[in-house]
């Protein structure tokens, strides 16, 4: 019985593995694998063209593949994708920056909890050396994580941010 060595890999083991790779791209989310696969695939018709390169030589030569593969495939992917009319889709938090609530607790070192709409959420002001009471009414500067950032607005400041709509949040 014969045994396998890393010597014996020839092209078509190459091209095997890269279109196994391409097939885990089906089961896998992400389109990193399809990538591998090219490099796979061209490792394999690189040895079949120079049958002569060590393993070691086709590991390195995989490697480099891979990585540009994955560079130049991703700046591909990004180049092709259009712009949506709805960027804050399933970005719950990004589509809250600008709502305006009112604080139900006062805050403690500068961070919190608020209620907008019908969820309670982390909040954490601007400014971290002030406090805010109880019953004052802030805004949504930024969204941090599952964190809201926060500003107090001025009393008397008019509403021209926009107030949450729980019915306008969700996916069209």
């Amino acid at each position: 019985m014969e045994t396998f060595s890393l010597g014996d890999i020839s092209y078509w083991h190459w091209l095997a593995f890269g279109v196994l790779l391409m097939l885990v791209e089906i089961l896998v989310p992400g389109v990193v694998f399809l990538w591998l696969g090219i490099a796979g695939v061209l490792t394999g018709l690189l040895l079949a063209v120079m049958p002569g390169l060590d393993w070691q030589v086709q590991l390195v030569v995989f490697a480099v593949l891979s990585v540009a593969a994955v560079f130049f495939g991703r700046r591909f992917v990004a180049s092709r994708q259009d712009p949506t009319d709805h960027p804050t889709l399933n970005r719950r938090g990004r589509s809250m920056v600008g709502t305006r609530c009112t604080l139900t607790d006062a805050t403690a070192n500068g961070r919190g909890r608020v209620r907008v709409g019908d969820t309670m959420w982390a909040l954490r002001l601007e400014a971290l050396d002030s406090d805010l009471p109880a019953g004052a009414e802030v805004t949504v500067v930024e969204v941090d994580g599952v964190t809201l950032v926060m500003r107090e607005v001025p009393e008397g400041a008019a509403s021209e941010e926009a107030v949450f709509d729980p019915e306008e949040s969700g996916s069209d």
